[in-house]
């Protein structure tokens, strides 16, 4: 198909993308996800600066992380999230930077995923572990989403002809805003000792568990997950994403892992600022459980208008089932409400899922969310 004909048919579907153009700052923003309010919270900048020699940081590494002769900034973050984590962990935890999620799933996968190892994914994981999972080259399976009785059947089924299982989950789902259920994995890795147990918490970082450290580290065997995931570029107000693992699994990663030897290094500013708001982000309780108040408000407001049940999270969906009825609504809501909440289209959700997706921010109060559900009572 020509260029122009399947852009043609994008927007017959009501598929077309765009770049959202400036929005205006009395907006409010569904579509962000900044869910600590962190990105948003007045002078935090200016406090990280109140350091003098955050000021002298480089704004640029100039070099691929094993080429760049700055390591200060990357080792104090990686020191203090091993800190953070070891407490639930134990002594064998070590952390490993990389520039993005993407970056760290398409490098982590691969170099994880050998010629004896079976992926087996959840249905709905993110399109950066399905990547990920391709350049592994490794044979893979998607069990049924959360349906972990699906899951244990293709290990019987699958499992035993291979040295190793890479079992792969996010702990939420960015689409839904469900969980997964960590125990019920926990359980399912100890009856299968080949089992590689890899947790994507983007989405609960900074969120969820002790200190906002994620499902992983709020369950009963943080220890025994072998690889945790997160984001610094949602809750943590900054860019870039680490791997939670143990000392040998990471110096194997620093030799494997080509998404992080063939990449230039973040620059040693953004990894000091990331350090200063992981500093303000554990301090945050009141924060995660005010964002926690909100997703049951929001919950109760969206259920008027969807039979498809939903949790009580910090992204929630409204599920519409067209891609142009979902692309109207959406341009509603902002053009006489000022409320911005983007429409999820496939290839992102399935076709017939087509949705619009809320994340809330701890930024956010009670009346906005009651302003949303007034914008919907007129509209629907």
């Amino acid at each position: 198909m020509e260029i122009r004909e399947y852009l043609q048919q994008l927007h017959a579907e009501g598929n077309y993308r765009e770049i959202p153009t400036v929005m205006p700052l009395t907006v409010t923003d569904y579509s962000t996800n900044d869910y600590m309010g962190l990105a948003q919270e007045p002078g935090l900048q200016a406090k990280f600066f109140t350091d003098p020699i955050s000021a002298t940081v480089p704004m640029t590494s100039s070099a691929a992380r094993l080429l760049a002769p700055r390591q200060i900034e990357y080792t104090n973050l990686e020191v203090f999230l091993s800190l953070l984590y070891k407490r639930h962990r134990g002594e064998d935890t070590a952390a490993l930077m990389f520039n993005s999620g993407y970056h760290a799933n398409t490098g982590l996968i691969p170099a994880i995923a050998g010629k004896d190892t079976l992926v087996i994914a959840d249905r709905l994981v993110h399109a950066s572990i399905i990547d990920g999972i391709v350049l592994s080259r490794a044979p893979f399976q998607r069990f049924r989403h959360n349906d972990f009785d699906h899951l244990e059947q293709m290990l019987l089924i699958k499992g035993n002809g291979h040295k190793h299982v890479l079992v792969i989950v996010e702990s939420v789902y960015s689409m839904d805003g469900d969980h997964a259920d960590i125990e019920r994995l926990l359980s399912i890795k100890r009856q299968h000792p080949n089992v590689i147990l890899y947790i994507d918490e983007a989405h609960a970082f900074g969120v969820l568990g002790p200190k906002g450290l994620g499902l992983s580290a709020a369950s009963s065997a943080p220890a025994e997950i072998d690889v945790i995931v997160g984001t610094f570029g949602k809750a943590a107000a900054s860019m870039g994403a680490f791997a939670v693992v143990g000392r040998d699994m990471r110096d194997y990663l620093v030799n494997t892992a080509r998404s992080f030897i063939f990449s230039t290094a973040i620059p040693p500013m953004q990894a000091a600022w990331t350090r200063f708001t992981l500093g303000q982000l554990i301090q945050k309780d009141n924060r995660r459980e005010h964002l926690a108040r909100l997703g049951v408000q929001l919950r109760d407001t969206l259920a008027k208008y969807s039979d498809i049940p939903v949790e009580a999270s910090h992204i929630q969906p409204l599920i519409v089932g067209d891609p142009k009825k979902a692309v109207e609504l959406s341009r509603q809501l902002l053009s006489r409400y000022g409320i911005k909440a983007l429409p999820i289209r496939k290839p992102t959700v399935p076709a017939g899922t087509e949705r619009l997706r809320f994340s809330l921010s701890s930024a956010m109060l009670p009346r906005d969310i009651e302003a949303l559900g007034n914008a919907l009572h007129d509209l629907m």
